[in-house]
């Protein structure tokens, strides 16, 4: 089928966005609310970054930080904008939060947007199983200066999508069940024709010779319609880690995009330094991703292609003085060290699982939890 061109954006070299999907509910029954489009009118239209879109469902609005190069700044941006969100939402009875999934409402009560045809294009062809997706994360773009570093990087990072999973899981129940999963979400979005893990390429021309093919095909119309758990971002010049679950506090997005953007560092520095970027084999990376959505912060996971195993939180205790350096240069240390926090405190699954069992099984307990964390960050 021969290839499309698909150029990369020039971009400044690990600076960072960060995009997170916040859920609107119903102050009295913690339920899922149509608020988004309102609130958007009454925010008004804002041109550049950072600023409020709407997502796939009527109740969703997602929040866009401008392009920094320290971590606090893209999050100030986030905390700056939900609070304005806020004022708006407290009026018309609606709170705000962020979670993997919303512990109980329906997915055939929710409305899509209307009037956007990628949304109506994405459900027309994948009904039922586009129409569960009600569900939500945190996307962290990082950029990278030259799009030949762009696969082997994904390819390294995919071998720390378990840390990234387990550490953001917030996903425990669905429809009003207890799921038995950690991360419920990531298992659920990746029934999307394409969506969940992206092929590991070794090189840019491979990746654009399967666009061609699913363009040939009519499977895609835009690279935004690969939805892959990691991808390049050639518009902004980025790699897209789209990962994480829904993350209730400002706090966890922080620490993540910390994470995330060191480890992109480090592994940018590797490929300057001329050394291999360790990967693993594709099926590795997806008993991983199954592993983490499982277990989550209890997933044993595996470290390298040899097969080494051990509990993910035990690697993360390991990986993070390896990257202070990193941090200490990026301006991200404070932010890093708060990985810790998760690891002794719990990731959301866990806090939202305690809450259920201290309040005899109540999931709106949960939802009151989740917009108290999001109002106090």
């Amino acid at each position: 089928m021969g290839r499309v061109h698909i150029d990369f954006a020039g971009s400044a070299r690990s600076r960072l966005g960060i995009e997170w999907e916040i859920a609107c509910v119903d102050r009295r029954s913690g339920e899922l609310t149509a608020a988004a489009p309102e609130l958007l009118s009454k925010i008004g239209a804002v041109e550049g970054f950072p600023h409020v879109t709407n997502e796939l469902l009527t109740n969703t609005l997602e929040i866009v930080s401008a392009p920094h190069h320290r971590v606090r700044d893209a999050v100030a941006d986030l905390t700056g904008l939900v609070e304005r969100v806020a004022g708006f939402a407290e009026p018309m009875g609606v709170d705000l939060i962020s979670s993997g999934t919303h512990p109980f409402s329906q997915w055939f009560q929710q409305q899509v947007t209307p009037d956007k045809p990628r949304y109506a294009t994405l459900i027309d062809r994948t009904r039922w199983w586009g129409r569960q997706m009600m569900i939500w994360g945190v996307h962290v773009h990082v950029a990278v200066e030259d799009r030949r570093k762009v696969f082997p990087i994904i390819d390294g990072l995919l071998t720390y999508l378990p840390h990234f999973q387990a550490l953001s899981a917030s996903s425990p129940f669905w429809s009003g069940e207890n799921t038995g999963y950690a991360s419920n979400r990531a298992l659920m979005f990746q029934q999307l024709p394409t969506a969940g893990l992206p092929p590991q390429f070794t090189d840019w021309a491979q990746y654009e010779a399967m666009v061609a093919d699913l363009k040939h095909i009519g499977v895609i119309e835009d690279l935004t319609e690969l939805r892959w758990d990691i991808r390049p971002s050639p518009k902004w010049g980025t790699i897209e880690v789209r990962t994480f679950d829904g993350i209730p506090t400002t706090r966890e997005i922080g620490a993540i995009a910390a994470l995330t953007q060191c480890l992109a560092e480090h592994l940018s520095a590797e490929l300057d330094a001329g050394r291999e970027v360790p990967t693993m084999q594709p099926w590795y990376v997806r008993e991983n991703k199954w592993r983490s959505a499982r277990y989550g912060m209890d997933a044993i996971i595996i470290r390298n292609s040899a097969g080494d195993e051990r509990l993910v939180t035990e690697d993360l205790g390991e990986l993070l003085p390896a990257l202070a350096p990193i941090a200490d240069a990026l301006g991200c240390a404070v932010e890093l060290e708060q990985v810790r926090d998760i690891i002794t405190g719990g990731a959301s699954y866990q806090r939202q699982l305690r809450v259920a069992a201290d309040n005899d099984g109540s999931l709106k307990a949960v939802v009151s939890s989740l917009v108290r964390e999001l109002r106090e960050g």
